[in-house]
């Protein structure tokens, strides 16, 4: 239903705030409603109290939008800043009437307290964690010194001898006899796997040199910090004081704001709930509308929502509701909100991927819920991967809720149907014979690689039977669009249907009776004559609806442009007539998949080796499943929605608070 929201301006947060509640209201920018109704609307009705013939830019002098700074921004950004640690997430939660109830300058006082105390408590936090790092690496590196039994003070106290300390590549260590002329003196104090750790003396004057020397021998320098000053180990003593003061600093410190997480987290989450709520239900105030003191809101409801909205709204004193139905001429498409059974539901999102319906149009969605189903059974049918599949898609949903999971469900358990059908339980052909001899069947209904040509013809009936029944479902659809020249004379049409129809019953039938029907009455009315409508489609369109027809370029252009084009539909009937084969060609590709896992398993023995047999099924299970779902759904798209589904509606989006941490 199409909705008109009017009030003073006093009210419109709080009308804005509801509709958002209600979780019904598909906002609309109402500037563009205004225009359309002040001009005499699309119908030239001039709906909006007789203001028809209004100019755009008088519209404009009226009538203004609102841009107010969004007043709970800074604030917001504030409270995400907050670091709380981990395992304490800001995320949706209902909000209590308190929380509700408080205004901004208390939420800013209450944020501002939480700020203060969490970054003081993290600022300690990191500060000891450096304290802890840096004197870890210290004590790490005091380790390798610990036997040097000086000062190191006194050491750097030298004035004329530079002291480098470090490690060197035990490889290289050799390299230094070829500078043994020179003047430096290297001591190693420590060794470990890769390295001598030692320490040089050299000259002043010589420093640089000597300095070069090591950089190409890949000496690592490693600087004493300037608060070690006694012995090695005495410093050894005192930094692991040091680290274990810090760590305890550290976790008093931790545990401060864990206690400080559990006593306030939950209501700075309430808060931060109530503050995404009020800056998001702020931002949709630029698709409003306000002359003088008044506003003016436009959108869409479902009509079973309705009710929710004007309870939501009924006790704003200022506020009226005007609801009515959508109706040709307005302004806005009315959005789509497909309406599914259970079993159909989840195949929402493949009809979502070509494009929604427009507002009334027909939903295809059970009709991609039965196909997708079937012939992705028939193309993947076995018993045993179709349960696995299935299971997979319950584990899928029932963990995320998406609905490729569902999706996977049905399609599993049709291809355990199929897969009984078959014989064929993880691609063992025999395994369930028993079975069909205790049911009195005697033998599998069905011996794929025996039973080639029925099971190709079976694929080309599917496909025929689709492609009839998507030629019918277009001629309704167009039928109440009065498109009638798709509807009548277009391949896709009552022309196409008969043309179709007639040249397959005219080579099939007699193949199983003895009736000739390609006589020549038959080809003239039921063949040539829907070929003639098809080529002067656009003409015959134009007579019925009593209209002129212009014949742009000419004659010639028109014969030839449609010559083509009519060419294009018949041999259209046959490519896509003829990609159904594919249905059959996957029946024979999964059996031939499953006897060269069989193969390699060494089943024609007597006894399959497990490993293989497992590995093999989940194999086939991940390649062919997914290249059987997304055959499939080509199917759907290109032979049978081509045919009768525009997709060009848009999805009904009511307007809510995104509860992600991003702003705008």
């Amino acid at each position: 239903m199409y909705v008109n929201v009017v009030g003073f301006k006093d009210q419109l947060d709080e009308a804005i705030n509801r509709c958002v509640k209600s979780g019904s209201f598909h906002i609309e920018e109402a500037d563009r409603a205004i225009e359309s109704e002040a001009s005499g609307g699309a119908d030239g009705s001039g709906s909006a109290g007789g203001a028809g013939g209004i100019e755009k830019s008088d519209i404009s002098k009226l009538f203004s939008k609102l841009t107010d700074t969004n007043p709970y921004k800074n604030v917001l950004k504030k409270l995400l800043s907050i670091h709380f640690g981990k395992g304490y997430k800001l995320h949706k939660t209902e909000v209590p009437k308190d929380i509700e109830n408080m205004s901004l300058e208390d939420i800013e006082k209450y944020i501002n307290f939480a700020s203060q105390q969490l970054e003081e408590i993290n600022a300690e936090r990191v500060e000891c964690r450096q304290i802890m790092q840096e004197r870890g690496h210290t004590l790490e590196l005091l380790e390798h010194l610990k036997d040097l039994n000086v000062n190191l003070s006194d050491m750097f106290a030298m004035e004329n001898i530079k002291i480098r300390f470090g490690k060197l590549p035990i490889e290289n260590f050799p390299k230094l006899e070829f500078y043994q002329d020179e003047l430096f003196q290297f001591i190693i104090y420590d060794t470990d796997a890769a390295y001598h750790w030692g320490i040089y003396f050299v000259p002043n004057e010589y420093a640089k040199k000597i300095d070069n020397i090591f950089n190409q021998l890949y000496f690592e320098r490693i600087r004493i910090p300037d608060y070690i000053s006694e012995e090695p180990e005495s410093e050894i003593t005192r930094l692991k004081q040091m680290i274990a003061t810090s760590y305890e600093r550290y976790t008093f410190v931790t545990n401060t704001r864990e206690y400080f997480n559990e006593h306030n987290f939950k209501k700075i989450n309430q808060i931060y709930c109530q503050l995404k709520f009020l800056y998001d239900s702020f931002l949709l105030r630029s698709k409003v509308v306000t002359i003088k003191d008044a506003f003016y809101l436009v959108g869409f409801v479902p009509l079973a929502e309705i009710g929710k909205l004007s309870k939501e709204l009924e006790d704003l004193p200022s506020v009226e509701v005007v609801i009515r139905q959508p109706k040709q001429g307005d302004v806005f498409e009315p959005p789509t909100k497909l309406k599914n059974n259970r079993f159909s539901r989840p195949y929402t999102m493949f009809v979502e991927m070509y494009g929604l319906p427009s507002y009334g149009g027909f939903n295809p969605t059970s009709f991609v819920a039965v196909t997708y189903t079937i012939i992705f059974g028939i193309m993947f049918g076995d018993l045993g991967q179709g349960f696995i599949v299935s299971l997979l898609g319950a584990l899928i949903y029932k963990k995320s809720k998406n609905p490729l999971g569902a999706i996977l469900t049905r399609a599993g358990i049709s291809s355990m149907f199929f897969g009984f059908m078959y014989g064929s339980l993880f691609g063992f052909e025999e395994a369930l014979d028993p079975v069909y001899e205790a049911i009195g069947w005697g033998h599998k209904p069905i011996e794929v690689m025996h039973e080639t040509n029925f099971i190709l013809m079976a694929a080309i009936a599917i496909g025929i039977t689709i492609i009839l029944t998507t030629i019918m479902l277009n001629i309704v659809l167009q039928l109440k669009k009065k498109n009638y020249e798709s509807a009548l004379f277009s391949n896709n049409g009552i022309a196409g249907f008969v043309f179709f129809s007639a040249l397959l019953a005219g080579f099939i039938i007699p193949l199983f009776a003895d009736i000739k029907l390609m006589t020549l009455p038959y080809i003239l009315c039921l063949i040539v004559l829907p070929v003639i409508v098809m080529f002067f489609r656009e003409p015959l369109a134009a007579a019925l609806k009593h209209e002129k027809f212009e014949m742009h370029g000419g004659v010639g252009d028109f014969i030839a442009s449609n010559f083509f084009e009519v060419f294009e539909f018949m041999l259209g009937y046959a490519t896509n007539t003829l990609s159904f084969i594919r249905i059959g060609g996957f029946v024979f590709s999964h059996a031939g998949m499953m006897s060269v896992v069989m193969l390699l398993a060494g089943a024609e023995n007597g006894g399959a080796n497990p490993i293989v047999v497992v590995l093999g099924n989940i194999f086939v299970i991940g390649m062919e499943g997914l290249i059987v779902g997304i055959q499939v759904l080509r199917l759907e798209f290109y032979e049978m929605f081509s045919r009768f589904y525009e997709g060009d509606g848009h999805k009904f989006s009511p307007v809510k608070v995104k509860y992600e941490t991003a702003i705008e």
